[in-house]
């Protein structure tokens, strides 16, 4: 969406702006779909590298849509791996020098499973 985003000028693209918020908050592909096409159609002369950004990132953008059970809050955002970065980052202080890179490798396969364990117990929104 950023980066979408950033294709657009500042000032008079509040309904623009609006109707893309709507188009990445839609967990439903076909949804999504129908969405994009519209905007496209209808800012394609406007707003050309925004609407060509648009149609060539959809496609990966809207990847998670595609898993038929999931947990879409949590895939669509970057928050996961800030997450997981401050995880990582917070363990390592700890530790300050590593041994050696085998090392580092275990530590991180030891919170990326602790991860996996809470994704796997925590109940679905």
């Amino acid at each position: 969406m950023r980066n979408v985003f950033e294709k657009l000028p500042r000032k008079n693209t509040e309904q623009v702006r609006d109707e893309l918020k709507v188009l990445f908050k839609t967990n439903n592909i076909e949804l999504a779909r129908a969405l994009k096409n519209q905007i496209v159609n209808r800012y394609s002369s406007h707003y050309e590298k925004m609407v060509e950004c648009l149609d060539e990132g959809f496609e990966d953008s809207f990847q998670y849509c595609s898993i038929e059970e999931s947990n879409y809050s949590r895939l669509k955002s970057t928050n996961l791996l800030e997450r997981l970065n401050s995880e990582i980052r917070r363990r390592e202080r700890v530790i300050r020098i590593f041994p050696n890179e085998l090392s580092a490798l275990r530590l991180l396969g030891s919170i990326l499973i602790d991860i996996h364990d809470e994704w796997q117990s925590s109940p679905r929104q």
